[in-house]
């Protein structure tokens, strides 16, 4: 491994009042939560839980009386409720709050004996809703910390999972796979139970990044960049291991830049620069020699290629909507400064003729950068994985926890939410 650089989110109605007894009607029996749960299959039972689109299900009269009886059979033995109550008491050690998968209400229930439908309504609710924050994490607006990696856990497949794990008897072990099995996860889950329940601090952080982590996709590859915006580094992954690291600027607190997962497909030698609405707001670009054409809207800003050029002499392109991509600089002096949330969005990497060299081919980006106003494209024969993620722990190669700065500010929000409570300032997200 080398270094490139410097290292450092209405009542029911009575009865008609008639006279006649052929008028009479009886009051309807009252509908409660749990009875309306009960008589729901499983995954659209999860997805009224979990506020997911249920999915669509035979009408009632289609439902064999065989079916019906089925449905009406305990499904929960006592076996499974026991593990499931172990489960859900665990939780505790991922950083959640056991209260919220129905603890009590599923210990009552265990104490009362109770069987069938009443049990088996409680027992599927707590279930699916842990296994959906171990797969997908606690917070399901992740979009509000400016978090856009991954997709949201399938319920059909989890329901499936569920189903399985209890007709085989495996629901611990089922619900342990939906966690993640990196290593940071793993090392900042043990930093979790080694730190004194008093020092609140410590354990909020953790429990904010452990929740990060479970927003992540499960399999990153095996060679990719990985950016921790908090850290203000670049690493080039490969079988686990940094082949590279390069220092970066990232973006400002009021121009942050978002988390993605996204796929560099270029390399783009002596780029212009078209300027995101960010920078056209503040007027900066009048009269520097910029081309601008009037559009739809407004204008659209072009700085031409060259050394004066904002992009600096190379960028590599990842196409995505917030127009986020990793990019030179002429102005070198902002990678010696300890805190780094300076551009506009973008993240600016320090050396980065040598990163784009391990992406492409040397002699080909040499020939791309000879004549410092003609921009040349070299396309990527593999795409490369890019993850812009936002940690503001990490556990060091031996153990150890390393804090890192909130540049955004969003640990304390994102604590506050995993411990139910509402309120504080909103996340800021730039407008790109």
């Amino acid at each position: 491994m080398y270094h490139k650089g410097n290292s450092p989110q209405n009542e029911p109605a009575g009865p008609i009042g008639l006279a006649s007894p052929s008028f009479a009607r009886r009051r309807p029996a009252r509908i409660t939560l749990p009875r309306m749960l009960a008589a729901l299959p499983l995954a659209a039972m999860a997805a009224f839980v979990m506020g997911a689109p249920a999915p669509a299900e035979p009408a009632a009269d289609m439902v064999s009386p065989v079916e019906r009886t089925q449905q009406e059979t305990a499904r929960w033995s006592t076996s499974n409720t026991r593990a499931l109550l172990a489960a859900i008491e665990a939780s505790a050690k991922e950083g959640l709050n056991p209260a919220d998968y129905s603890l009590d209400m599923l210990k009552s229930a265990v104490e009362a004996e109770q069987k069938g439908p009443a049990l088996d309504t409680i027992a599927d609710a707590a279930a699916m809703r842990l296994a959906h924050d171990y797969a997908d994490g606690r917070i399901d607006d992740k979009e509000a910390f400016d978090w856009h990696l991954g997709k949201r856990a399938d319920t059909n497949a989890l329901a499936s999972g569920l189903n399985d794990a209890i007709a085989t008897d495996r629901l611990a072990e089922w619900l342990k796979s939906l966690l993640p099995d990196s290593e940071q996860y793993q090392a900042l889950r043990a930093a979790y139970a080694q730190t004194d329940p008093g020092d609140t601090a410590t354990r909020d952080l953790l429990r904010a990044n452990l929740e990060r982590w479970r927003w992540m996709p499960r399999d990153l590859g095996e060679r990719y960049i990985y950016v921790n915006v908090p850290s203000y580094q670049l690493d080039l992954m490969n079988d686990g291991v940094a082949e590279a690291t390069y220092t970066v600027v990232v973006g400002a607190p009021k121009t942050p830049t978002p988390q993605l997962a996204l796929m560099a497909q270029s390399v783009v030698a002596n780029p212009s620069w078209t300027l995101p609405p960010s920078v056209l707001k503040e007027g900066t670009w009048r009269n520097k020699g910029f081309t601008a054409t009037k559009i739809a809207g407004g204008y659209r800003v072009v700085q031409a290629p060259g050394p004066g050029n904002a992009l600096g002499r190379i960028k590599i392109d990842m196409p995505n909507a917030h127009a986020i991509y990793l990019h030179d600089t002429p102005n070198k002096s902002a990678f010696k400064r300890d805190q780094r949330a300076l551009s506009h969005g973008c993240i600016r990497v320090e050396n980065i003729a040598d990163l784009a060299a391990q992406l492409s081919d040397q002699t080909s980006l040499d020939d791309a950068l000879q004549n410092p106003k003609q921009t040349k494209v070299l396309q990527l024969e593999r795409s490369m994985p890019v993850y812009i993620v936002y940690f503001t722990a990490e556990a060091n190669a031996d153990g150890s926890l390393r804090r890192l700065p909130d540049p955004y500010g969003r640990d304390g929000q994102l604590t506050a939410r995993l411990g139910g409570i509402s309120g504080g300032a909103p996340v800021h997200m730039a407008a790109r």
